[in-house]
């Protein structure tokens, strides 16, 4: 799991799209960079981007920020480019849910999760 100091510096070196980012927590970030994880990488990024964040939210089940997406894709050693435009397949992989085993805040907004749709994927894993 990535920690929490990790996780600050990561905050210090992303390059935000935004004027003042907002983080909801650090698990939210743990939760995007699963996500993400799970993603098949490819050579280039694409002209239009994923609506990943909101495909995370429902997969988690928890709001994460624009913010915290941006600070995972940081994190993450294979994923390059800037929200909402990384070089992630168009073939989406639905993350297994077990990934998010000791993230504490996944599934703290239910709400989030009845929207989830396994269709949304070409993979699963």
């Amino acid at each position: 799991m990535i920690s929490d100091k990790d996780i600050e510096k990561a905050k210090l070196r992303t390059d935000y799209n935004l004027e003042s980012p907002h983080h909801e927590h650090n698990d939210c970030i743990r939760i995007a960079y699963e996500w993400l994880d799970a993603q098949k990488k490819t050579k280039t990024i694409p002209q239009c981007g994923h609506a990943s964040k909101s495909l995370i939210e429902r997969w988690a089940g928890r709001y994460v920020s624009q913010s915290d997406v941006s600070v995972a894709a940081e994190l993450h050693p294979e994923i390059h480019g800037k929200f909402p435009r990384f070089n992630i397949s168009a073939r989406l992989t639905e993350p297994s849910l077990s990934r998010l085993n000791n993230i504490g805040e996944a599934f703290k907004h239910e709400n989030y999760r009845e929207f989830h749709k396994s269709k949304d994927y070409s993979v699963h894993e």
